[in-house]
C-alpha cells in the first residue's frame, strides 16, 4: 500500500509539528477505509488476478489490489492447459510473472489449480492413437505435471488448491476423465505428489455449491477418506458463487462448521454474487451448464438500479456478518475478480451479459456497500 502524504513545508517549528499532527490523522483516517487493514485480524481476502493485472498493465486495477486486498490468485494462467498444454513442454512465464507480482507486494498466494477435469489438456488423456491412456501412465503425467509445477514455487506459493470440483451436487464422484481411467484414487494421489513436491506448501480441495447437503456431505467423505489414509489435507474451499436468493446463509453455515469439524481450515475462495435472473433452475458454477442470450435475462445492461445494489449489498453484508462470526474457523475470503468488467458472471452462463458481482464497479470504484463491509470489521 502507498499512502501520498503531502509535506508542507514552514519556517515555524510550531507550523512544522501541527502539520506533522494533521498528515499523521489523514493517514490514520485512510488507513481505517483500507479492507485487508480492517480484516487483518480475521482472515486473509483476497482477489483473483487476470493475465492484464499479474502483469501490471492496469494500472488502475493494480491501485485497487495493492490497496486493499492481502492474498492472490491466478485466476487461469495456472490451470494445466495453460501450464503444460503440450506433454513436457512447460510454460511458465505468466505464471512467474504472477509469483514475482506477489512477491513484490508481500502477498499471500494461492495456486489454482493442479488437477481439475475442465481445463486439463485433451493430450493428459489420450495416446497417439487419441484412445485413452493406461491407468499408470496418466499417474505418471499427473505425478509428472504436479511435481514440476509445484517444485519451482516451492517455498513461495503458500497453498494450493490441489483438486477442484471432483464432487457432484449428490455427493457422488464426478465421472471426470481422471475419475474413469485412475478411479477415486486420483485424488489421494494429488494430494500425495503435492507434499512431495513442496513439504511445507499447504495443500487444498476445493469446490462450488457446498452448501447443497447432500454435495457437503460427498466432500467431507472425501476429507476424512484421506485424513484416514494419512493424506495431508489442510483445507477446505468453499467457492460462495451466490445469486441474490441463494445459496442459504443457514445451509453456509452448516457447511463452515462440517468443514472447520473435520480440524482443516476453511476457506472462501471464489466468492461473487450475481444479480441476474438464472437461466435454469439449477444454480451452480458447472462451467458446461450454458444458455442462449435473452434481453429478459439480460435487465440491466446500462447499470444496476438502486433497489438491486441495494439487495446486492445487504447480501454481501449477510455473508461477511456469517464470515466475521467464524473467524476463527475461516482463514481466507478471496473475491473472484477485482472490478466487474473482469467477473466471469458476464459471460456465464449466458456469454455477453453485464452483472455487476464483484466490490469494486466497472471502474474499480468501491460500491456504496463496500463502507458497511469495512464498518463490519471495524
Amino acid at each position: 500500500m502507498n499512502i501520498v502524504k503531502t509535506i508542507v513545508l514552514a519556517g515555524a517549528a510550531t507550523l512544522g509539528v501541527a502539520c506533522m499532527s494533521t498528515n499523521s490523522q489523514v493517514t490514520s483516517q485512510k488507513n481505517e477505509a483500507i479492507f485487508k487493514e480492517v480484516y487483518a485480524d480475521r482472515f486473509y481476502v483476497g482477489a483473483a488476478l487476470n493475465l492484464e493485472q499479474i502483469w501490471e498493465q492496469n494500472p488502475i486495477a493494480s491501485k485497487v489490489v495493492e490497496q486493499h486486498f492481502n492474498s492472490i490468485v491466478a485466476e487461469n494462467c495456472m490451470k494445466s492447459m495453460f501450464m503444460q498444454p503440450r506433454e513436457d513442454e512447460f510454460y511458465f512465464k505468466d505464471a512467474d510473472q504472477f509469483v514475482a507480482y506477489g512477491e513484490k507486494h508481500d502477498m499471500h498466494m494461492v495456486g489454482h489449480t493442479l488437477i481439475w477435469h475442465s481445463q486439463a489438456p485433451r493430450w493428459f488423456f489420450s495416446d497417439k492413437e487419441g484412445k485413452d491412456v493406461s491407468r499408470d501412465v496418466l499417474i505418471e503425467r499427473m505425478r509428472n505435471h504436479i511435481h514440476t509445477v509445484v517444485s519451482r514455487y516451492k517455498g513461495r506459493i503458500h497453498g494450493w488448491d490441489v483438486v477442484n470440483e471432483a464432487i457432484l451436487d449428490n455427493g457422488e464422484y464426478r465421472k471426470s476423465k481422471f475419475y474413469d481411467i485412475i478411479g477415486e484414487d486420483f485424488i489421494p494421489l494429488a494430494f500425495q505428489f503435492a507434499h512431495e513436491a513442496d513439504p511445507e506448501a499447504e495443500l487444498y480441495y476445493n469446490d462450488y455449491s457446498t452448501a447443497i447437503p447432500a454435495k457437503r456431505a460427498g466432500i467431507v467423505r472425501l476429507a476424512r477418506k484421506l485424513q484416514k489414509a494419512g493424506i495431508r489435507i489442510d483445507g477446505l474451499g468453499m467457492q460462495e458463487h451466490h445469486g441474490l436468493t441463494h445459496a442459504s446463509l443457514e445451509e453456509t453455515e452448516k457447511t463452515i462448521n462440517d468443514f472447520a469439524d473435520l480440524g482443516v481450515k476453511v476457506m472462501v475462495t471464489e466468492m461473487d454474487i450475481s444479480v441476474l435472473p438464472h437461466a435454469r433452475r439449477h444454480v451452480g458454477a458447472e462451467l458446461t451448464d450454458t444458455a442462449a442470450y435473452s434481453k429478459s435475462l439480460d435487465p440491466y445492461k446500462e447499470n444496476l438500479p438502486e433497489d438491486k445494489m441495494n439487495e446486492l449489498g445487504n447480501r454481501y453484508v449477510d455473508f461477511f456478518k456469517l464470515y466475521l462470526k467464524h473467524q476463527d474457523k475461516i482463514s481466507r475470503v478471496t473475491l473472484w475478480g477485482v472490478g466487474d468488467a473482469d467477473s466471469w458472471k458476464n459471460d456465464w452462463p449466458i456469454e455477453g451479459r453485464t452483472d455487476y458481482p464483484l466490490l469494486f464497479d466497472r471502474d474499480y470504484e468501491p460500491k456504496p456497500f463496500f463502507k458497511d463491509l469495512i464498518d463490519l470489521a471495524k
